[in-house]
């Protein structure tokens, strides 16, 4: 037979209720008490009835995701982490991709607000396009990502100190032409690119280095051919540059590769530095210089916050800043 929640209760010495809290993940349940009950539902391999619970207490035990484009790596890696911890927690999660369609937003509150799900985590590449803005309603939200806001709980790296900060590294290595590829640009505009591009400026200007525009490379699309591309088009242009902040690993390994192409040796030549550290920036040849950060981390955090505020939407937005850091490796100068 199924085994119930009571089963799980008596075989960790515990209440249905802390069962229940340990299920959700919305209550703080002690480690070691926790632990008990993860090992019951373990051994009983017990499943929990999602029908009947939505009937009861009116939910779905499902949530949404949508990331912007979730072909990417960086998006791939966050969102193997969102669905593990998610399950955990005991909801099933629905992806969405929202990047070139971003009405898909509204479509997704829609959903929340039908309660066809209990929350919904969106990833909007701008406050402007984002159906956040100027909605009456807004069922269990949370944001992530660089679009500053103060209408819904949000979580997200501080990207303005990451650029400033590996700007400033590679200042202080010696280097003075330092192109960035992702900067905003006619066709590709979000507030990642002018946090990222902000930070740039900032450790420029303290440093009393004179920006040059010729250096703040634009590529409609953060990926690695659209880097190599970025780099070459520079380079082909007689722009000269000492080192090269791509702000994702991807757009980082196609500059790689697109020097490799043309005999430049990095980090003899030219050093090159990345954002987000995804595997293929650790195991690329040389491994890339990045700025990282715990996407576990940031998967707990977040999703802990969508299940206080499924819980009590009374609750005021809360913001999130998640801890980087900047990781040298091969693929820039030693000092």
């Amino acid at each position: 037979m199924r085994a119930t929640v009571r089963d799980v209760a008596a075989r960790a010495g515990v209440s249905p209720k802390t069962v229940s809290n340990v299920i959700n993940g919305v209550v703080f349940v002690r480690p070691e008490t926790r632990e008990r009950v993860e090992a019951a539902v373990e051994e009983l391999q017990y499943v929990p009835n999602l029908s009947a619970r939505g009937l009861r207490n009116g939910r779905t035990g499902a949530i949404a995701l949508a990331f912007p484009d979730i072909s990417m790596e960086y998006s791939a890696e966050m969102l193997d982490q969102f669905i593990e911890v998610a399950h955990e927690k005991g909801w099933s999660v629905q992806l969405e991709q929202t990047g070139k369609r971003p009405e898909r937003e509204g479509e997704l509150l829609s959903r929340g607000r039908e309660h066809l799900v209990d929350g919904l985590i969106l990833n909007p590449v701008n406050l402007e396009s984002s159906a956040i803005v100027g909605a009456d309603t807004l069922p269990p939200v949370v944001v992530i990502g660089e679009v500053e806001q103060d209408l819904v709980d949000h979580v997200a790296l501080d990207s303005v100190a990451a650029a400033r900060e590996m700007t400033e590294h590679l200042l202080g290595l010696g280097h003075e032409r330092i192109a960035v590829i992702g900067a905003p640009g006619p066709t590709f505009d979000t507030a990642t690119a002018r946090a990222r591009t902000t930070g740039y400026h900032q450790a420029l200007d303290a440093a009393g280095i004179a920006r040059d525009p010729r250096l703040e490379l634009v590529a409609d699309e953060w990926v690695q051919d659209d880097g190599g591309r970025a780099i070459l088009r520079a380079l082909d242009a007689g722009v000269e540059i000492d080192a090269v902040f791509a702000y994702t690993d991807s757009m980082a390994v196609g500059v790689l590769s697109a020097l490799s192409s043309r005999g430049i040796r990095v980090p003899d030549d030219l050093s090159v530095a990345g954002f987000d550290d995804v595997a293929s920036g650790r195991f690329s040849s040389p491994p890339l210089t990045t700025v990282s950060f715990d996407k576990r981390a940031f998967a707990e955090v977040t999703l802990s916050l969508l299940a206080e505020r499924i819980a009590d939407r009374s609750l005021p937005p809360r913001a999130v800043v998640i801890e980087h850091l900047v990781v040298p490796r091969a693929s820039t100068r030693q000092s």
